[in-house]
């Protein structure tokens, strides 16, 4: 019989830990995939950070170093001057990146760093308990707003896609989803694109990937797969919002 799908020789062949639902493995595989398209794996260098990333480690075939809450970017900047001949990325959720990291994320982008970043919108702090984040969405429960975001008192979520992809130094910035197969077939398209932009020297490349978290949403695997669809595609609207091949 002839094998017509196999496993990313980036990934390692490790038992998931993640919990049922859950669209980290997804988003894995399709970088491991973008990794083998370019025989990029003996020089990828992931940068790791505090939260359900941090694992990183276990499932790639790659270098990985751990960073401080929300330093990816920053210790991401070092390891690409020290070797600009590595492929280097950064892995991140949303509480990591865009709340305990916003400084670093948007220093890194507005300088140009000629990596790629990784970014998990699911709405909230997934390991450390599920509190709030700054793309927790209005009204949405949380071990932290257990009556809802209220836009009033926390402002309405960030949209780090499009908030990064005005600042000069950015050359690619998109938004996927995981949570149908034609979403994740486009998802596969552009973040073979972010990977492309570092292998040719294009510059910095930003990836926001919308993804279930069952476990801290209080719901099972379909119902959390459903409301990315229903809830966050609405508000963070899929696609590139930024392509510039000449930087």
């Amino acid at each position: 019989m002839k094998q017509v799908f196999s496993k990313p020789v980036s990934l390692k062949d490790v038992q998931t830990h993640f919990c049922p639902g859950c669209h980290h493995g997804s988003i894995h595989r399709l970088v491991a995939e973008a990794m083998d398209s370019f025989g990029i794996v003996d020089k990828t260098i992931g940068c790791a950070s505090v939260g359900c990333s941090v694992f990183l480690y276990g499932y790639f075939n790659i270098d990985v170093v751990e960073s401080p809450h929300g330093r990816a970017p920053a210790v991401a900047t070092g390891v690409k001057r020290a070797r600009p001949d590595r492929i280097v990325f950064t892995y991140q959720g949303d509480g990591d990146l865009a709340a305990i990291g916003t400084s670093e994320i948007i220093h890194a982008a507005n300088r140009g760093e000629k990596i790629t970043v990784i970014f998990v919108n699911n709405t909230t702090y997934g390991m450390t308990g599920g509190q709030m984040a700054p793309t927790t969405m209005p009204g949405q429960k949380t071990s932290t707003s257990p009556n809802g975001r209220d836009v009033a008192n926390d402002g309405k979520p960030f949209k780090m896609a499009e908030l990064l992809s005005n600042l000069d130094g950015v050359a690619y910035s998109a938004r996927v989803a995981l949570n149908s197969p034609k979403n994740v077939l486009q998802a596969k398209k552009i973040i073979k694109n972010a990977f492309q932009y570092q292998v040719e020297g294009k510059g910095f490349a930003f990836i926001e990937a919308l993804a279930a978290c069952p476990t801290n949403w209080g719901m099972n695997p379909l119902a959390a797969n459903e409301r990315v669809g229903s809830e966050m595609i609405p508000y963070f609207p899929l696609g590139v919002f930024k392509n510039n091949e000449n930087l």
